[in-house]
């Protein structure tokens, strides 16, 4: 069952959103006439998708829309009688995956609602992708600071540095970045010992 949130001032508006979008298969909806109660709503109920009107009361919308998408990542349509360039580039860095202008019209509601979730399905892959590359880039910095210290302390050459923890790696069954860790770790209490050092 698909719900959805509406944020509209118009209790009319409202209606005719539940109409329309029951006809695209909603079943469930929940209405709140300002952006705080939005935000309150879409955390507790974790809607599928939230139409958001710039008419509605409450503070900030661009940061209540922050707010909706940070604790639940939904794809969000905007609605307002008109949009300006610089107000768009705002909405769209705080997530709204979709524009309607008023009146709203029947024919234009699904493919917003389809281009707000293609929209919204990018965006947590984007974020996943980048946070798989910060923690490879701190498994490498990690790694190589290992390898720094064991061609310090060791005399090694890189390569035989890096293949000393390859090979500690797969004899412990562990990453790289777990053996690196425990290096520098040892290291490190190694130091604590030393009178001076502590």
């Amino acid at each position: 069952m698909k719900s959805a949130l509406i944020c509209s001032a118009s209790a009319a508006e409202v209606d005719r959103l539940k109409f329309m979008l029951s006809e695209l298969g909603f079943a469930e909806f929940l209405a709140a006439s300002d952006s705080d109660r939005a935000v309150l709503l879409a955390n507790d109920h974790l809607p599928d998708l939230a139409i958001i009107d710039t008419g509605c009361r409450g503070k900030d919308l661009l940061s209540a829309i922050g707010s909706i998408r940070k604790g639940h990542p939904v794809p969000v349509i905007l609605v307002a009688d008109a949009f300006q360039g610089e107000f768009l580039d705002k909405a769209i860095s705080a997530g709204v995956g979709g524009f309607l202008s008023k009146p709203l019209r029947f024919e234009e509601l699904w493919p917003a609602i389809e281009l707000a979730s293609v929209h919204d399905h990018e965006v947590v892959e984007l974020k996943e992708k980048v946070a798989e590359l910060e923690g490879a880039l701190e498994s490498r910095k990690v790694v190589e600071k290992a390898k720094g210290l064991l061609m310090r302390e060791k005399g090694l050459s890189e390569p035989d540095a890096f293949r000393r923890m390859q090979k500690l790696a797969m004899d412990k069954r562990t990453s790289l970045k777990q053996v690196a860790e425990a290096i520098l770790l040892t290291n490190e209490e190694g130091l604590k010992r030393i009178p001076g050092n502590e």
